[in-house]
């Protein structure tokens, strides 16, 4: 694997990637908590170079990128696009979560995708499932603004994610964990952000994606918590040339099945 590489975004920010593999671009989006260092998205990213030139890259305040306030979604935006151009202009995307609903805001924007996988946004789409509180954004926001990080990280999994606090409080047991995951803590209001309006229990909004005309696949996994797997039955309808991919070991609240994800995006990449 070749070492780091920056690509300089619209408004200066520095964003960090890795560049493996041979063949069509293929760009990697990452969901909450997550960065291109990751081990499940190495190893993703490893197995996917078989067939595609693969670009993982940190999201803006995370890993290696640069962090350049005030936040907005534009500028997440103009990262991908920024990846984009650097991989040619034309790309396929793959987005995990909160980063496929950023790679679908990119889509909706004339962003140069060339063909779209949409991995169990995180929607929620009927009235009778779990939400987020009310405020759930401000206060996340809020907590990162007190520098509360490992507060912020348990709410936004209990609140935001629904995880059992017991699993959190585990997860505080386990120092190699922890320490991961409140190191990015302050990107938390920026996927909060990304989610703002989507997690009501309301219906999904089609007309703001009727640009999203390219091939698009949108994978959940059989095991999931059926609000994600409504949410992504839900997008798959009201996009306008989508497909929905079912299968269990698709899910993403545990651990990535890497192996699983990378055939199934060969295939539809290709």
């Amino acid at each position: 694997m070749s070492g780091m590489r920056v690509v300089t975004s619209q408004d200066g920010t520095k964003i960090a990637y890795d560049k493996v593999g041979h063949g069509p671009a293929l760009i990697l989006v990452t969901g909450a908590f997550s960065y291109r260092k990751f081990p499940g998205q190495v190893q993703l990213a490893s197995l996917l170079s078989q067939h595609f030139t693969v670009y993982n890259y940190d999201r803006r305040g995370r890993g290696d990128s640069g962090d350049t306030k005030p936040y907005a979604i534009e500028r997440e935006i103009e990262d991908l696009q920024a990846m984009i151009e650097q991989a040619g202009g034309s790309a396929n995307v793959w987005g995990l979560s909160s980063g496929a609903v950023l790679a679908l805001q990119a889509a909706a924007r004339g962003a140069g995708i060339a063909k779209l996988a949409l991995h169990e946004p995180p929607f929620v789409v009927d009235a009778a499932d779990r939400k987020p509180p009310k405020n759930f954004a401000i206060h996340v926001t809020d907590l990162i603004a007190a520098n509360s990080r490992g507060k912020a990280v348990k709410y936004f999994m209990t609140e935001g994610m629904g995880a059992p606090s017991v699993v959190v409080s585990l997860m505080r047991m386990m120092p190699g964990v922890w320490s991961k995951l409140v190191a990015v803590a302050h990107t938390l209001p920026y996927d909060a952000a990304l989610l703002e309006g989507y997690m009501d229990g309301k219906p999904l909004p089609a007309h703001l994606w009727s640009t999203v005309t390219m091939p698009t696949l949108v994978l959940e996994g059989m095991e999931s918590p059926i609000s994600l797997r409504r949410g992504a039955q839900t997008l798959a309808n009201v996009l306008p040339n989508a497909q929905l991919l079912s299968k269990k070991g698709l899910g993403h609240t545990k651990k990535l099945n890497a192996s699983l994800i990378s055939s199934e995006l060969a295939s539809f990449f290709k």
